[in-house]
């Protein structure tokens, strides 16, 4: 790697780490299947499992607890996501837990996906605090596709900067900063390898 390319990774990070920079990633998992009818078959258990986020908190027991809310922050124990609903995630450790919002979902015959963004508490009363180590530009989009006897899994993060600028940061600012940089130097990738392989290794 030449220096001067080594510089700008090293003054990026810096950026980042000052919550002036975002990052993107991408996680992703795949299974092929002896044909097509199989792959079929499967890819229906692939899309409720990405769906039916209540049951990624059993993946493993390094894994973070993810709980589904509907538009109005009521518990939704049964059901696929949808448009507007809230999803708790506690990270293993003792760390405050992180929200985010669905803001997207899409289907079609071959594949499935829903995006989410940072979002405050909806249970409680800060409509200007971000609950959550990534600032509300961040979005993270999880998705499943088929192509002949093919199941991809898919975990996409894009622009996930650290929220920790005031006001959205609230008393979280070294805290999310601590979060996120051990996130995306550790942990983000064994959560969302773990996910990702759930979804298409059936």
């Amino acid at each position: 790697m030449k220096l001067k390319s080594i510089v700008d990774q090293l003054q990026h990070e810096a950026k980042v780490m000052q919550g002036e920079a975002t990052k993107d990633s991408i996680y992703v998992s795949h299974t092929t299947f002896p044909d097509e009818l199989a792959a079929g078959e499967a890819f229906v258990t692939s899309v409720s499992r990405l769906m039916h986020v209540n049951g990624w908190s059993a993946l493993s027991s390094i894994s973070a607890d993810f709980a589904l809310y509907n538009s109005v922050g009521r518990a939704k124990p049964e059901g696929p996501v949808e448009v507007g609903d809230f999803i708790q995630i506690v990270l293993p450790g003792p760390t405050p837990e992180n929200w985010v919002r669905v803001i997207h979902t899409a289907f079609d015959k071959n594949h499935a996906e829903f995006t989410v963004q940072p979002s405050p508490d909806p249970m409680d009363n800060k409509p200007n605090q971000i609950e959550h180590f990534f600032n509300d530009q961040a979005r993270s989009t999880f998705r499943v596709e088929i192509g002949g006897c093919t199941i991809q899994a898919f975990q996409i993060g894009q622009h996930e900067g650290i929220n920790n600028q005031q006001p959205q940061a609230g008393e979280r600012a070294l805290i999310n900063t601590l979060i996120a940089e051990t996130g995306w130097l550790f942990y983000q990738k064994i959560q969302w390898q773990l996910l990702t392989d759930y979804i298409v290794h059936l």
